[in-house]
């Protein structure tokens, strides 16, 4: 079987080096990205996509019904970090759209060709924020919403050769880290210390856990939460 990968934000960080990795396991990328990254080749390509925009998330969809989706790895987010005091519902409800609506619109799409070849592979990025975070009300809320839907998901689709699973990283040295944590900063050193296993992680960890769900042979693990984070899911550290 061929396989071909949808991943969500593969411009950069995480998705990006996902995005290399499955090529080099012979798979064809699509990202779903509002930029292409400067990186070409033979089986990826970049359908350029706002996942904060509804109507364009169905459009993008529909272009997807018919490419012979097998994997589906949701991996795009944003923090928007802010205290309770200045948290708004519309925060949530961004947030809401961007980490399930997008999810669950892009699924539906490519969903009927994984039943019929009886296999797929979906995955979210989650967040060991999903567990608790200062300053995180909108991006904890939602990020929790995956786990649930995730494991709705898991039990729906398992007769029909479907694995739904998460994995939520913790502190990881991507863009969406450095904007809240400076760069290099005694703060990101002060971090690193909490951690458990006294480092922060890289993308190339996160990916580790994604390729193992995305594998064939993985296919009697589904509806799971793997914790990318050092042991921070374990102990207490905040951002």
């Amino acid at each position: 079987m061929s396989y071909t990968a949808v991943i969500t934000g593969a411009s950069k960080g995480i998705g990006f080096d996902l995005a290399q990795r499955l090529l080099g396991k012979g798979y064809a990328v699509i990202n779903l990205s509002r930029n292409a990254p400067e990186f070409a080749h033979e089986r990826f390509e970049t359908m350029p996509v706002d996942l904060l925009d509804a109507d364009a998330v169905r459009d993008v969809a529909a272009r997807l019904a018919d490419r012979g989706v097998t994997h589906l790895v949701h991996n795009a987010g944003l923090i928007w970090p802010n205290l309770l005091e200045e948290a708004e519902p519309e925060d949530i409800a961004g947030l809401a759209q961007l980490h399930l609506g997008s999810a669950l619109t892009l699924l539906k799409a490519v969903l009927p060709g994984m039943k019929e070849r009886g296999f797929g592979r979906v995955m979210f990025n989650g967040s060991r924020a999903a567990l608790g975070v200062p300053t995180r009300t909108a991006y904890a809320a939602t990020k929790a919403g995956m786990v649930g839907m995730a494991r709705t998901w898991a039990l729906e689709l398992a007769p029909h050769g479907i694995t739904v699973n998460v994995v939520a990283p913790g502190p990881i040295r991507t863009d969406n880290f450095w904007g809240i944590i400076p760069k290099g900063s005694e703060r990101e050193d002060e971090l690193a210390g909490r951690i458990p296993v006294g480092r922060l992680g890289t993308v190339e960890d996160v990916s580790n856990a994604f390729l193992f769900f995305c594998a064939p042979e993985s296919g009697f693990v589904t509806g799971q939460v793997l914790y990318v984070c050092g042991g921070a899911s374990v102990g207490s550290i905040s951002l």
